[in-house]
């Protein structure tokens, strides 16, 4: 959403965080289990915003690692 407020293309801001577009796009799927603090200072740079923009809390599925029924 943020990048098409700024009217913004996902290669545009790989290339100005200095990551590869699939890692951008596993980044901005969720697909990820953690990202490196310069490079999420880098997007809020770019993008002007706060990690909480960036992010959504979605609890772990039932039966997944971490949960708390194992």
């Amino acid at each position: 959403m943020l990048l098409a407020e700024r009217k913004m293309k996902s290669r545009e801001l790989a290339q100005l965080i200095g990551i590869t577009e699939p890692n951008l796009s596993l980044l901005k799927s969720g697909k990820v289990k953690g990202i490196r603090f310069d490079t999420l200072e880098r997007i809020g740079e770019i993008l002007k915003c706060q990690p909480g923009d960036l992010f959504q809390y979605r609890p772990d599925e039932p039966g997944s690692p971490g949960d708390a029924a194992d």
